[in-house]
């Protein structure tokens, strides 16, 4: 597949997961998923990133710490996007809540992401204007699976 293809599957994949119920470290289509848990099925699925178990965590383990453990464990698997104005179908957000960056999103086409969100399970949002994810109201950043790496 080229990688315009695998971009289109990742959006594809991310929205059979649409209405999936939220569950903390859950990672099941249909039954629950978390914004850590989903993203990573999903790119799972597709070969992009390799088996990838991010071990126990707490639901409020961005409030207590000071280890920016998410992304930890998504720098192993993805590199940096250069810009908010390179970010692509597919690419994956993620936003800093209380100390840490702790909620995640995958892009489908810019502003639209889908994520896994506490009351409303797996959905859709637009990044520009959902309370949760408003530019500038808290930091964000973006990845891409290496798999995409160039050259």
């Amino acid at each position: 597949m080229t990688e315009d293809e695998e971009r289109d599957a990742v959006v594809a994949e991310a929205r059979t997961w649409l209405q999936t119920p939220y569950h903390h470290r859950a990672a099941i289509k249909g039954i629950g998923a978390d914004c850590a848990m989903f993203p990573i099925r999903v790119y799972e699925s597709l070969d992009l990133i390799p088996p990838t178990d991010p071990g126990p965590y707490s639901q409020q383990w961005h409030l207590n710490r000071g280890e920016e453990i998410y992304l930890g464990h998504l720098q192993r698997v993805a590199q940096p996007v250069s810009s908010r104005e390179a970010v692509k179908r597919g690419d994956f957000g993620v936003w800093r809540f209380g100390r840490l960056f702790s909620h995640g999103a995958i892009i489908l086409e810019p502003p639209m992401v889908i994520h896994a969100c506490l009351f409303e399970g797996v959905t859709l949002d637009d990044m520009t204007t959902h309370k949760d994810l408003l530019p500038g109201a808290r930091e964000a950043l973006f990845f891409r699976p290496k798999a995409w790496e160039p050259g």
